[in-house]
């Protein structure tokens, strides 16, 4: 990455929205008088990753994280629009639709808005998954017992997978 593509980026996500921090590494890109000038000139804090700093970038080191196992490995995108798309969507379902667990079950748009749905499309579909190793006539087997939440249905059914 270079300093004017980082500088063009940065741009036009001010343009976009104005965070109290920014966090980066302590690449040259960033640490650069023009790059961080207009973070200041902005009134935003920088916050830069050190040695020994590991849970900083947590929340979106986690993001990226979830975004590539639900995403992107499981598409395959033809072209540079077809994957902007599809991110685009994923993210309009990871902000406005998915439930996250550390949110109190809750989507992004709620705690960030102060919205509170009264009924939320997925709270009777999540499950639980716990599973539980067994051994059963010399084949190794897992069991899935699903625990349904926010659902008047007792905890359900078992499988036995076999690998």
């Amino acid at each position: 990455m270079d300093r004017g593509l980082c500088l063009k980026a940065l741009e036009r996500a001010l343009r976009v929205s104005k965070p109290e921090i920014f966090n980066s590494d302590k690449g040259s890109q960033f640490t650069s008088q023009e790059f961080t000038g207009i973070l200041k000139g902005q009134g935003i804090q920088i916050g830069m990753d050190g040695r020994g700093r590991v849970f900083d970038s947590i929340f979106i080191e986690r993001l990226w994280r979830t975004l590539k196992y639900e995403e992107v490995y499981i598409h395959s995108y033809e072209t540079v629009k077809e994957a902007r798309e599809s991110l685009g969507r994923y993210f309009r379902f990871y902000n406005t639709e998915r439930l996250h667990e550390s949110l109190g079950y809750r989507t992004p748009e709620e705690i960030y808005f102060g919205w509170s749905k009264s009924i939320n499309e997925q709270a009777g579909a999540i499950y639980l998954k716990q599973p539980q190793f067994c051994l059963e006539s010399g084949v190794i087997g897992i069991t899935i017992i699903e625990s349904v939440i926010s659902s008047h249905e007792p905890p359900g059914k078992s499988q036995l997978l076999t690998v």
